[in-house]
């Protein structure tokens, strides 16, 4: 059997978990049970968890932890789906005040934390010109991350933010070339992608997928959305640039070492990615292995979405973070 094929009773759990999946991506988008779940007490220990904080001092305290123990991080203020100018400015205006934090405490040092920004967070749908707006925000947190010594890379969302992040993206490398991308193992679109931006200097970061996709655009299945993620890894890790494998997945974390040494790369020439709070006993193994471990730290008041689409991404997720909250495996 080979790493990816799905034991019987696993393929019959992942078209059972295809409910809870589209449920818990519904729910992401519930402002009524969003409003019940952020005043429980239980949710607040939940949260802590799996989110850093609310304030900046909050992310950085998180960060140098994190760093301490040889991870390195990449922090994401929470917000998206931004239609107000301010709040747009304001997001904005916390990524400038975190980086400034990250460069005066040295943990921007050598890329040891950088920064994730959601374009939509940063004024990406703003009616009139918003992508300009977006663009324009975006070279301001990327100059303020080269002041610090670190860099950016561009989360991605839904399909239909996809040609626009890319086209923003190639406008901000003509600047700053070592902003990253993101993109989506579930997108049928995404092995050329992968083979677009599989160039020298270009930093990639790998993921599965965490929104709700049409089946004209998205595979559908895990096992599908497995075998197209080793498909989109081969294409990066043969390549030129810098792959960052973001998987919680044990086979894929595998698969993506072997490809590594198959291509004959470096422990410095790419690196693990995991979610704050998922499975850090295992990021602590891969950092003292000797490869290299970032941790997505995000902080901020808007964790609701984020944590709902995290669950939502994969089924094992949900089994990830209830049972972190009773562990710290």
């Amino acid at each position: 059997m080979s790493a990816l094929q799905a034991h019987p009773t696993e393929d019959h759990v992942i078209d059972a978990s295809g409910v809870l999946r589209q449920g818990l991506l519904q729910l992401s988008r519930s402002n009524q049970l969003r409003s019940i779940i952020e005043k429980a007490p239980v949710s607040r220990s939940v949260v802590q968890r799996f989110v850093a904080g609310a304030t900046t001092a909050d992310a950085v305290r998180a960060t140098q932890a994190l760093c301490d123990s040889g991870r390195l991080v990449t922090i994401d203020y929470l917000g998206e789906d931004t239609l107000d100018l301010d709040q747009a400015k304001a997001t904005r205006d916390a990524y400038l005040t975190l980086l400034a934090a990250l460069g005066s405490s040295g943990l921007a040092e050598d890329g040891r934390a950088e920064v994730s920004v959601k374009l939509s967070a940063v004024g990406q749908f703003l009616p009139g010109d918003g992508h300009k707006i977006a663009l324009d925000h975006a070279r301001e947190i990327c100059q303020a991350a080269v002041n610090a010594g670190t860099t950016v890379t561009l989360d991605a969302e839904d399909h239909t933010t996809t040609d626009a992040t890319m086209e923003t993206l190639l406008e901000l490398r003509q600047d700053f070339p070592s902003t990253g991308a993101v993109l989506q193992a579930y997108l049928h679109r995404t092995e050329g992608d992968c083979r677009d931006l599989a160039h020298e200097g270009s930093r990639v970061r790998l993921c599965k997928g965490a929104y709700k996709e049409p089946e004209s655009v998205a595979y559908q299945k895990s096992s599908d959305v497995d075998l197209s993620y080793v498909r989109c890894l081969k294409v990066l890790m043969e390549g030129k640039g810098y792959p960052m494998v973001a998987s919680h997945d044990p086979r894929l974390v595998q698969i993506a070492g072997a490809l590594a040494a198959k291509a004959r790369r470096q422990a410095d020439s790419f690196e693990f990615q995991m979610l704050y709070g998922i499975r850090p006993d295992e990021q602590k193994r891969i950092a003292e292995r000797g490869d290299q471990m970032r941790v997505y730290l995000p902080y901020g008041e808007q964790w609701y979405g984020y944590l709902m689409r995290r669950m939502a991404e994969r089924p094992a997720n949900t089994f990830f973070f209830l049972r972190a909250v009773a562990t710290k495996g």
